[in-house]
């Protein structure tokens, strides 16, 4: 935040953003102890130290003040906090304990709120108001979506309220809790509750929920997490995209399903725990991740009855037995436990050791068997062996021991679906169950019913997202039936139906590179995607499958930014690409995502190129025009982004000439807006502003397109291109707010890329204009979203946006340094778009340090360097920018100055760029008038000032003004 720290000294109009959730008075701050509350600002601070505070508690206080001296009721604090949501009395004493905490609350006597028993609340401290000018800043992009969904509560929380209030204190204020216990005992559940607990304090948007019992390889964790929180962009090291992401961001994130990943879990949630204070983690696991920070809460069984005979109501008291009797109710239960039946359940319970699961399951055969038959059947036919076997070593052996006993309850019929159903990972449909699960000896009416069953079992779950209804085999469940599947000689055919089905699957679904409005519904398969791969993979025979499953689902890897496992499945697939057969639209597909991950990962690499060029030849073989566009724009990108701006312009009218051919009104859209983009950075300005009233013109008959290419939104591209033309085209005060908008307008794309591209190539219309205000505040955005999404080209380029600033406003040799490692970084990253510009601010920022010599070298080399990539957008700025720093040398060559900055002049009148030809006129004209030629100079600079159509919103045009105002009035021109 050093530009914003340095914007609040130079102008007092700068400022945080104001908070939301203001009760009364929202501008002024309030004093009581040694405690400040700033409202605007929502901070509060203890002897000038800001207190970590939850926004639900700060809210409360808000109230409480509000009202200090008065007693507030419960209801009353819920109506103004929370305003609309739904919270009981235990979220209320939650967050006020928090709050109390947060005070030092009859610390030292200090008393500031207190409980009227059966009312309310009431804020006893003397306090002091102040009045406080608010202000604000320009709004922040949208946080990207959490994918990683919470499960719903429980519809029944038995014998857990109180463990689940304990857990929502104890994670709030020690930031890092495990729930720990057995197999089936209730951890997932639990922890379901205490996010619950907690929507009102962290908001749906900041809880997010890891599934790791869908990921099996311990390198998938940091992807399964990047996922499951929302951070939708890849890079080379997930952990540190997760860090990022996280960093300073206030949210509760659930690791649910640890035990079979702890070695990568443990150093992880250790890192997050460490790295990012914000971040409260809360972990299940059968077994502690044993690492610095972690608080562990052993999560108890079901308590049971003690009498060995006890009444019905003796019995009903426990939640071993409630819990037993809700789920004998749903398998068709109807009566009333009797004293004579109380007994007998509560055995059950006991030989299940008071573990949810277990009492579930048994609970399940009830409507079949009875109480008296369940009871049977475990006597007779099932040995849990949990009494004298709780120092065996291996921890899974009770649960182990509890599903044999499930699986023996179960018919033949039952088992063997049980046990094919332990292939799917994660959440599946009916229709994949059926399938894979359907030997060709029954048919999916019959295997619909037995998965039916197994649900009323509970040994199958339904999951609920969107319309559409899924199943999960419970973790610990699917271990044990592919333990019984490994036991038949059913485990390679099942695989091979299983990925055949979802080989198919997305084979029929047909997904399209670029097309990611809807890419979410097909996100929970993801699971069985990543299982069908690696099995297609390790077999030769089913390795064809496997290619071509990669290449049909290369677009959702990358829809979902899941751009490591893109890179990785397509890679893999295009080694055994002689598996394709005559397939080379598949091959192309390969090979377009390759090259898009890559891009993302590790930067513009040859890799990237190579992969482009291939999928065009294959893809123009086959005459697909839609395939080629696709590839043609990503080409294109890849061009600009490599700085080779007259390839990329030739890539462009490709692209123009395959969209005429096509005849669809999108496919010239889009080539309209490319072709504006690139004529932009290939200098030339009018053919620019043609392009885009073209492809304006077409989407407003036709409508806007939307597909996002290369994680791009061309329209945008080509809106960006639009401003920075219309500033080099005379119109400063126009161009300023043109890119604003599209910065704004970026900010409702879902793709985050385009956030902060938009602010990337927006934000110099601003420093052209020499507004250093407005720019600092989006250069700070920028790095901070950049530097979340783990988005290293655009973290490069804001550190030389930085760099810029930090050299116009004066400080030069802090942004020397800046520009020093920008430039190091946008070589690194072959991201020779933004070279020059990063080279020319340093030579600036050399010269006025008095650096003249490596000032000169480096423009000099930049100046050669875009002469040898035939980047003619720059030069009018490099040769302007080598002209000055002749100039600032103790003894100026004045002749070579000159000779410079005529030549910018030159070159900016061909691209048809008055504002450029000004930003070296002014320069000139003083060295004419220094040398008496005021004439000269007049005659110079005069004609283009008044090409501007606009002759305010730049501090060229008020130079140029200054200089005209001053010459003497014989003199001018």
């Amino acid at each position: 935040m050093a530009i914003l720290a340095k914007l609040q000294v130079e102008d007092p109009s700068a400022s945080l953003p104001e908070g939301g959730n203001d009760v009364h008075s929202a501008k002024t701050t309030t004093s009581f102890g040694n405690f400040r509350l700033d409202r605007v600002r929502r901070l509060l601070t203890n002897d000038g130290k800001p207190v970590r505070i939850g926004s639900r508690a700060l809210d409360l206080l808000i109230v409480l003040i509000d009202r200090a001296g008065e007693v507030v009721s419960r209801r009353e604090l819920v109506d103004l906090a929370w305003r609309g949501v739904a919270v009981d009395d235990a979220g209320v004493r939650v967050h006020i304990a928090s709050l109390r905490r947060a005070l030092g609350d009859g610390r030292d006597g200090a008393r500031y709120i207190i409980n009227v028993s059966g009312v309310g609340y009431s804020f006893v401290a003397s306090i002091e108001r102040q009045a406080l000018e608010a202000r604000s800043l320009p709004t922040a992009s949208p946080a990207p979506r959490l994918t990683g969904r919470v499960p719903p509560p429980p519809r029944l929380l038995v014998g857990r309220d109180d463990v689940v209030n304990s857990l929502v204190e104890l994670l709030l204020e020690r930031r890092f809790v495990s729930i720990v216990g057995s197999g089936g005992i209730g951890k997932t559940t639990t922890a379901a509750a205490v996010a619950d607990r907690l929507r009102a304090e962290f908001g749906d948007d900041n809880i997010a929920f890891v599934d790791l019992g869908a990921v099996s390889d311990p390198e998938r964790v940091p992807e399964a997490i990047i996922s499951a929180i929302g951070c939708r962009i890849g890079g080379a090291d997930p952990v540190e995209e997760i860090l990022n992401f996280v960093a300073g961001r206030r949210m509760l994130i659930i690791f649910d399903s640890c035990e079979h990943l702890l070695d990568s879990t443990s150093g992880l949630a250790a890192r997050l725990f460490q790295q990012a204070p914000a971040v409260h983690l809360l972990t299940t696991s059968r077994e502690a991740l044993r690492v610095d920070g972690e608080t562990i809460h052993l999560l108890s069984p079901l308590a049971c009855p003690i009498e060995e005979c006890p009444t019905a109501a003796q019995a009903l008291a426990t939640p071993a037995v409630q819990l037993f009797l809700d789920r004998a109710r749903f398998s068709g239960f109807n009566g009333e436990l009797s004293d004579i039946e109380a007994p007998i359940v509560s055995g059950i319970c006991r030989r299940t050791d008071g573990i949810a699961l277990a009492i579930e399951m048994a609970a399940s055969r009830v409507g079949t068997y009875g109480i008296s038959g369940v009871a049977n059947l475990i006597v007779n036919n099932v040995d849990l062996g949990l009494v004298g076997r709780r120092d065996a070593a291996p921890r899974h052996r009770t649960l182990e021991s509890m599903l044999d006993w499930s699986f023996k309850l179960l018919n033949r019929e039952e088992q063997r679906v049980l046990s094919a159903l332990s292939v799917l990972v994660g959440l599946f449909t009916m229709d994949a169950a059926c399938s894979i699960t359907n030997n060709g000896d029954h048919d999916s009416a019959n295997v619909s019913r037995t998965i039916v069953t197994l649900i009323d079992r509970s040994l199958v779950w339904v999951h609920q997202e969107g319309d559409t209804v899924f199943y999960r085999l419970p973790d610990t469940t699917r271990a044990y039936a592919a333990a019984k599947l490994a036991e038949t000689e059913q485990t390679e055919s099942i695989a091979a139906r299983h990925a055949l089905y979802f080989s198919k699957l997305f084979k029929a679904t047909a997904l399209e590179h670029g097309t990611y409005a809807d890419i979410g519904r097909h996100a929970p398969h993801i699971g069985n995607l990543r299982k069908a791969l690696e099995w297609t993979f390790s077999n030769e025979k089913s390795r064809p499958v496997g290619v071509q499953l990669a290449a049909d689902t290369a677009p959702l890897f990358l829809g979902l930014w899941l751009l490591n496992e893109c890179r990785h499945w397509s890679q893999l697939a295009l080694s055994f690409r002689g598996d394709l057969g005559e397939i080379p639209e598949s091959e192309a597909r390969l090979q377009e995502a390759l090259a898009v991950s890559t891009m993302y990962t590790l930067g513009n690499t040859p890799e990237v190129r190579n992969a482009l060029e291939r999928g065009l030849v294959l893809s123009e073989a086959i005459g697909q025009a839609p395939q080629q566009l696709r590839l043609l724009s990503d080409l294109t990108l890849f061009f600009n982004r490599t700085g080779d701006f007259v390839a990329a312009l030739a890539a462009v009218k490709r692209s123009g000439a395959i969209a005429e051919r096509s005849g669809s009104p999108e496919d010239r859209i889009n080539a309209e807006w490319m072709m504006a983009a690139s004529s932009h950075m290939a200098g030339d300005q009018l053919a620019t502003i043609a392009h885009y009233e073209r492809g304006s013109r077409l989407e407003a008959t036709t409508g806007r397109p939307k597909i996002n290419l290369f994680g791009y939104d061309d329209r945008l591209r080509a809106q960006i291109s639009l401003a920075r033309c219309v500033w080099l085209r005379g119109s400063p005060d126009s161009a300023c707010k043109l890119a604003i908008k599209a910065i704004d307008d970026a900010a409702e794309i879902s793709l985050p890329s385009n956030y902060t591209m938009a602010i990337t190539h927006s934000v110099p219309v601003l420093l052209w204009s020499g507004n250093t205000v407005e720019s600092a505040l989006y250069i700070e955005r920028l790095l901070v979203h950049a530097e979340r999404l783990s988005l290293k080209t655009h973290t490069s380029a804001a550190l030389a946006l930085r760099g810029e600033w930090l050299l116009m406003t004066g400080d030069f040799s802090t942004g020397v340094e800046t520009l020093r490692q920008a430039l190091d970084r946008l070589r690194r990253e072959r991201l020779h778009m933004l070279t020059p510009t990063a080279s020319i601010a340093l030579a600036d920022g050399l010269s006025q340090c008095g650096n003249h010599d490596e000032a000169r070298a480096t423009i000099d080399g930049a100046v050669s360097s875009a002469r040898e990539m035939n980047q003619q957008f720059y030069l009018p700025s490099l040769l302007r920018t080598q002209g000055e720093i002749i100039l600032r040398r103790p003894q100026p060559d004045f002749e070579s100055a000159e000779s410079s900055l005529r030549k910018s002049i030159e070159l900016a009148t061909m691209q048809a760029s008055p504002g450029w030809e000004l930003k070296a006129a002014v320069p000139l004209a003083r060295l004419l008038i220094q040398t008496r030629r005021t004439h000269e100079a007049l005659a110079l600079i005069g004609p283009i000032y008044r090409a501007h159509s606009e002759k305010t919103g730049s501090t060229d045009l008020i130079a140029a003004a200054s200089i005209l105002e001053a010459a003497p009035c014989d003199v001018h021109v």
